[in-house]
């Protein structure tokens, strides 16, 4: 049995379903790897979003007028094109972000950092469910979940890696802060930014990048994903999950925000392109 979802416009880059009461699925396909172009994140993703909170605070609210204590459970999980096993995100999009400069200007302070707080403070549990290989901000974006349960590398290689050291490319201020608010030991933190090492599955669960391996294809790790957000969705019961949030990783919030784009007319139409 499955629950209707109302998204705000057909999507081909997000599809969201609702298999179970407590549980949103928000699947990425934009290609086999699901690259975050701009268009993905803001006019996909971000509706997407929007949607899955609507319909959690609209149960969320009955129960409480209903005085139903246990009601208002929820959890969300986000997983990569489901159509294959071998890509949970690949990263940025990046020949079509440098194509357009003034995107280029706006594209993390407005494009991408909101996208990064949203999932980091999201008001209920969510579990990134990794079937495949996750690059740099695809990566970023599964360390923003509070859960993550990845593919275990048995029946094809998935690697977990922030390359950018390779190609010779900066991080923004919140790829950092992100990375110092869910990797506390300042080894692996130079293992995964300075040295933009290739994490195994394994690798991955012993240094804490990921809770849980999983044998098995793209279904076997969802179904485990889903297994999981549905054990922590009574902690959205109580309505304070996102708050908590919030000041547990003010610090990364707060650098995200100094991701500063010097305005000028091409970039602030760009920014409106984006928002609009």
């Amino acid at each position: 049995m499955s629950y209707p979802v109302r998204l705000p416009s057909d999507s081909p880059l997000v599809t969201v379903t609702h298999p179970t009461p407590a549980l949103w699925v928000l699947e990425m396909h934009n290609g086999e790897d699901s690259r975050l172009s701009e268009t993905m994140l803001a006019k996909a993703l971000a509706p997407a979003l929007d949607v899955v909170e609507r319909d959690w605070r609209e149960t969320w609210r009955a129960a409480r007028a209903a005085k139903d204590k246990k009601g208002g459970r929820g959890a969300l999980i986000i997983v990569g094109n489901r159509s294959q096993n071998k890509f949970f995100s690949n990263g940025f999009d990046y020949d079509n972000i440098i194509s357009t400069p003034h995107s280029t200007l706006n594209f993390m302070p407005n494009t991408v950092n909101p996208i990064l707080r949203r999932i980091l403070t999201f008001p209920i549990p969510t579990v990134a469910a990794i079937n495949g290989h996750v690059f740099a901000a695809g990566l970023i974006l599964a360390l923003c979940c509070d859960y993550r349960v990845m593919a275990d590398g048995s029946s094809r290689n998935a690697w977990m890696c922030m390359n950018e050291i390779h190609f010779g490319a900066a991080w923004p201020l919140s790829f950092a802060a992100i990375l110092r608010a869910k990797v506390t030991d300042p080894r692996i933190q130079r293992k995964i930014a300075l040295e933009g090492h290739r994490f195994t599955p394994a690798e991955a669960q012993a240094t804490g990048l990921v809770d849980e391996i999983v044998q098995g294809d793209t279904e076997a790790v969802l179904a485990r994903a889903q297994a999981l957000g549905e054990s922590v969705s009574g902690q959205a019961v109580p309505g304070a999950w996102g708050l908590i949030k919030r000041d547990l990783y003010r610090d990364a919030l707060e650098a995200s925000a100094r991701d500063v784009v010097l305005p000028n007319v091409g970039s602030d139409d760009a920014a409106a392109r984006a928002r609009l």
